[in-house]
């Protein structure tokens, strides 16, 4: 009789499977106040090497941290209508504390546009001071009607950028610096994401900004997700703040801005990128776990090796854990390990010592095979990076095959119905041919040029749309 299978199979019912294998896998449990989530300990270990990762390429752009607070005057959002607007159906908002009423109302941050620029208005004096660069990791709160854990919830954690510039082209140069080198870079080379970078339409872009610069991925139904922005502000909230600063030639001048983020949402991206019917595939740069030593049965012997064994691979720089548990058995490990995705595991029992060799079991590609347990230590590492690159392949392969290239809204709703994306000539859709996809719950992601680079502007010669259904 075959196996039931763990997870509800990703043909079959893809939310599903997603909601069972943030489940099963142990990432998140949701939480007691709706649209919440509890984010368990293997979930957070994921968050940890993400910020780790990014804390570090933010800073190489000459970025500091700082932090800010999570409570926000009502007043400070009206300061500008756009951005008020764009998040007033979110808003969860504070009346009372100690008991009494507050004097005004305070708005739990949706983004901290508003509290950080009060305090840029204080910072910034002179053009000595520019440019201002400024990054927070911390939480925020949006209200969220259908929520879905990691994809939309009402809190949840990101990074927030927020910088302050002398002229409209060093923030302009700025906000496309950090989609390029600190959004995209770890996408594809730490998460094997192949993202399309491209630019907002102004239907699509930040409230309060001037323009939008987006990363998308397809995930494994063939839907859109946005994993990261990077906003040209303009002088909108400089203007609503009155952040200016003496120039060189001695005048009275309003800043140039950007505000860049990303979230949480990067596992749930990881989970529909690269998970399959067995669970999570976690790219080996990112996985805290890298490979996993089994003993398969609790003998003296093998435990004593796969302890050793662990301590070698450590010395290699490998990251490893050991699972010396034989009080369980094997197979229940086995699938647990599966479940989340370890890029490796090493297999040992007594007839393996016997022969000097391990199961080395690849879940990304699926493979298993015998392995000299001497050449184990100089050869995972390469295995490593072999696994990286394919799910970096196999993430390009699945978007390339997916995407059509069409000339009508009909065919462009068409393509998107069938699991996949369309891409578009602009000039044949337009703002009108972007209402009436909108009908059909379709939209445009973003706008690249021909050669697919991210355009100048909105109306570049030669603008193509990718849309899709998304997340």
């Amino acid at each position: 009789m075959a196996k039931a299978p763990v997870l509800t199979p990703r043909a079959d019912d893809f939310p599903r499977w997603y909601q069972d294998l943030i489940t099963k896998a142990e990432l998140a449990d949701n939480g007691p106040v709706r649209g919440t989530m509890v984010i368990r300990p293997y979930g957070y270990g994921l968050w940890e090497r993400m910020q780790q990762d990014m804390d570090a390429r933010i800073k190489e752009t000459g970025t500091q941290n700082a932090y800010f607070p999570l409570l926000i005057p009502q007043s400070y959002l009206s300061r500008e209508a756009d951005h008020v607007e764009g998040f007033a159906p979110e808003l969860a908002v504070v009346t009372h504390g100690g008991g009494k009423e507050l004097e005004e109302p305070a708005v739990v941050r949706p983004t901290s546009e508003m509290i950080i620029n009060a305090s840029f208005s204080k910072w910034v004096q002179s053009y000595r001071d520019l440019p201002l660069l400024i990054n927070q990791w911390g939480n925020v709160v949006r209200w969220e009607l259908r929520p879905r854990l990691f994809l939309r919830t009402t809190e949840f954690l990101w990074q927030e950028g927020h910088t302050a510039h002398a002229t409209y082209e060093e923030a302009r140069d700025f906000a496309a610096r950090i989609q390029h080198q600190v959004y995209a870079d770890f996408m594809r080379n730490t998460l094997a994401m192949d993202v399309v970078l491209g630019r907002k339409t102004a239907k699509e872009r930040f409230a309060g900004a001037i323009n939008t610069l987006t990363l998308e991925g397809m995930m494994g139904d063939g839907k859109a997700l946005q994993l990261g922005t990077s906003h040209e502000l303009g002088q909108n909230f400089a203007k609503a703040f009155n952040t200016r600063f003496l120039s060189k030639e001695g005048e009275q001048e309003l800043v140039w801005q950007t505000s860049w983020g990303s979230t949480t949402r990067m596992i749930g991206a990881l989970v529909m990128m690269h998970g399959d019917d067995d669970g999570l595939r976690v790219p080996p740069r990112l996985a805290a776990v890298q490979a996993v030593v089994l003993a398969v049965k609790g003998d003296d012997t093998v435990l004593a090796k796969v302890r050793e064994m662990g301590d070698r691979l450590k010395a290699v720089g490998v990251r490893v854990q050991v699972d010396d548990r034989t009080d369980l058995p094997f197979g229940r490990r086995v699938v647990d390990w599966e479940l989340k995705g370890v890029p490796v595991r090493i297999e040992v029992g007594p007839r393996d010592l016997e022969d000097g060799t391990a199961m080395l079991a690849r879940r990304i590609p699926g493979s298993k095979e015998p392995v000299a347990i001497d050449s184990l230590a100089g050869l995972l590492p390469a295995v490593l990076e072999d696994d990286q690159a394919l799910l970096l392949r196999q993430s390009r392969e699945r978007r390339e095959s997916r995407t059509a290239e069409v000339s009508t809204v009909e065919e462009a709703v068409e393509a998107a119905a069938s699991g996949g994306w369309a891409r578009i000539p602009w000039a044949a859709l337009g703002a009108e041919g972007e209402a009436e996809l909108a009908e059909h719950a379709v939209t445009v992601r973003c706008l690249v040029a021909e050669d697919g680079s991210v355009p100048e502007s909105e109306d570049a010669p030669g603008n193509v749309a990718v849309v899709a259904r998304a997340y």
